[in-house]
């Protein structure tokens, strides 16, 4: 029977997991976990395809992948959003093959069929909402789903495309710590409390620091107020598993699973993974587990393995989530912690647990399922979306800064990283050369200075711009990042009224290694980096400043006596020499040298400007006293 038949059109919460996958939903009786007919409530985030269509999905495809290694696929979601390029480093972890698509994305090539990631999780997607429409009495098209904070803008936005080849509108795409936190917070009362979101996965780790307040303090609902995400889309219990299995084969005295020279059967390989994920899951319980397995061509693997011996090979992995847990801590600022939330199967590992507690001095809070507290946070913003409850204010962040390149390879950022989304900025920016009809813009993410260390994200232009001298036009750039995450730009001048929007989409998104590289490297070289783009900048507005005198000087040359000339042109002689230098060795240049350059000449101009002006306006007077405004301070593009 039904258990809401009465619902019109509801919205589901989602957790599109590596491992496994959940549905839930929420009405007035609170979040619950939907049931497949077998009674299960986690649908495995598998897929098998054969002759080029998907035959199993799920349970039935996981018990069947020793048999058909070759043609099912398992944790798909961490291809989701990356170029083939990317995904070479993951590829030993995989049985099926990993090829290039289209635009150099990473496909599948499993059981005939050449698939992107997004249309494997649109299969599972799509199973999740037979299995809501089987609960709920009525057709599903709605859901909030849950991606791993630390997902960049491809990541997410595959995760939508996956979610719309199911037939489902992603009203919001939520992150994985924020949900397990709105799940905990829900219905409680009381005072504020700042907790910290562990979330370990099969395939990602986030973690993310948040204030939960209550509607008591807040007045304005239970308010859940993200402050800063850290985090790793490439660690997860997968890579324990993988370890553990290469251990294994290494004491049977046997190679790696490299494809380039392969040692044991694809099938022994999948089953040596499976036996190493049970004899991770029995060690959390036990000190000890057996492992017996047949690896093919006569060879038998029989030992007994130790959790001591387990949590050596595990313990380079935790100590990576350790080090992203000190990254959030300082972008929090240091706040105090008042409760340590464990999300994912991984935290159920003793060792992660005491890691944990060592690391925030307290001990975790483990009352929720590790497994379903995500997709139950997922429902409870459903529900308010849905209007089904009014009490909740959820108030997320993005992961890493955006911004715009301007001339000499700068990054204006628009919007920093752990912003409050839904986020927006303007920024007035210029042309740098005269009668420039068209402007391109280069949207960019990252913490770095220059343009060269950061992340392309999408360009586009804005046309038909009237003739006007450099430094004129005024266009005014407008970053919108929404609910979902998704970053929208719009570019305008003013004049003219024109306008260019881009919803930004890039085709792939950050490697581990990248994330890793930008937030060590921004730290590393922040002093580089501002010196960098203060003298980019410098350069710059000294060019403009240079051309704009040499032309007034062209008109007035003759009207000025020739000590002031010559003045002027030593000025300007000397501030192109640390032009020059900038183009080709700006970390060499004494910016404060630079600077104090371009104000002297600044100076020196004002009454060879006054004499133009005088000029131009065919009167004598010279009782215009003060420099004439230029855009110096204003960013061109």
């Amino acid at each position: 029977m039904p258990e809401a038949a009465q619902i019109s059109d509801p919205i589901v919460g989602i957790d599109l997991g590596t491992t496994h996958s959940l549905v839930a939903f929420c009405d007035a009786a609170g979040p619950r976990i939907l049931t497949n007919e077998a009674g299960d409530r986690m649908l495995a985030s598998a897929v098998r395809y054969r002759a080029g269509f998907a035959v199993e999905v799920g349970a039935e495809a996981r018990r069947n992948a020793v048999e058909f290694p070759l043609e099912t696929v398992l944790s798909a979601k961490r291809l989701m959003g990356r170029s083939f390029d990317e995904s070479k480093s993951m590829l030993s972890g995989f049985e099926f093959e990993v090829v290039e698509g289209t635009r150099g994305l990473a496909a599948i090539s499993a059981g005939g069929a050449h698939v992107l990631p997004q249309e494997v999780a649109a299969v599972i997607l799509s199973e999740l909402r037979r299995t809501a429409e089987l609960q709920l009495g009525c057709e599903v098209r709605r859901a909030v789903i849950t991606v791993p904070a630390y997902f960049d803008d491809g990541q997410r936005q595959a995760t939508r495309d996956a979610a719309r080849l199911a037939g489902i509108d992603a009203v919001r795409v939520v992150n994985e710590p924020t949900a397990a936190a709105l799940a905990y917070g829900i219905g409680r009362s009381g005072h504020a409390q700042t907790i910290a979101v562990y979330d370990f996965g099969g395939g990602t780790f986030d973690v993310s620091i948040l204030q939960v307040i209550p509607e008591s303090v807040s007045g304005d609902g239970n308010l859940f107020r993200v402050i800063a995400t850290a985090g790793d889309t490439q660690l997860g219990g997968d890579d324990l598993d993988h370890a553990l299995a290469q251990q294994l084969l290494k004491d049977a005295g046997m190679s790696s699973s490299d494809k380039g020279n392969v040692k044991i059967a694809a099938g022994a390989r999948q089953a040596l993974r499976e036996f190493a994920e049970s004899t991770k899951i029995a060690l959390s319980q036990r000190e000890s587990a057996q492992v017996d397995i047949d690896l093919g061509s006569g060879a038998r693997l029989q030992r007994r393995v130790s959790r001591e011996e387990f949590e050596t090979l595990a313990s380079p992995f935790i100590e990576r989530t350790i080090r992203a847990c000190e990254r959030v801590l300082q972008d929090a600022g240091g706040i105090a912690i008042d409760r340590v939330i464990l999300v994912g199967g991984s935290t159920r590992i003793p060792l992660v647990r005491k890691r944990v507690g060592e690391f925030f001095g307290l001990e975790p809070y483990t009352a929720l399922d590790p497994d379903c507290v995500v997709a139950l946070g997922a429902a409870a913003q459903a529900s308010v979306l849905q209007g089904t409850r009014s009490d909740v204010l959820l108030l997320d962040v993005i992961p890493l800064s955006l911004g715009i390149e301007t001339v000499g390879g700068a990054v204006a950022k628009l919007l920093t990283r752990n912003a409050t989304i839904p986020a927006r900025a303007k920024e007035m920016f210029s042309t740098s050369v005269d009668n420039q009809s068209h402007v391109q813009l280069h949207v960019l993410q990252g913490e770095r200075e220059m343009v060269t260390d950061c992340r392309s994200l999408a360009r586009f232009e804005l046309r038909d711009i009237p003739p006007m001298p450099a430094g004129i036009p005024q266009i005014e750039v407008e970053f919108v990042v929404d609910a979902n995450g998704v970053l929208h730009v719009t570019a305008g001048e003013r004049r003219s009224g024109r306008r260019a929007t881009v919803q930004v989409v890039p085709s792939f998104g950050l490697t581990n290694e990248e994330i890793e590289r930008i937030e060590h490297e921004s730290i590393v070289h922040a002093r580089s980096d501002m010196h960098h783009h203060r003298v980019v900048d410098l350069a710059v507005n000294s060019t403009l400043d240079i051309k704009w005198i040499g032309d007034a000087l062209l008109r007035t040359r003759d009207d000025l006596p020739r000590e002031y000339v010559d003045s002027l042109e030593a000025l300007i002689t000397r501030l192109k020499g640390f032009i020059s230098l900038a183009h080709t060795s700006p970390h060499d240049v004494d910016a404060n040298a630079f600077q104090q350059a371009k104000e002297e000449l600044d100076r020196a101009s004002v009454a060879m400007h006054e004499k133009s002006i005088s000029k131009s306006l065919g009167s004598m007077s010279t009782s215009l006293s003060g420099p004439i405004p230029t855009p110096n301070t204003t960013r061109k593009t």
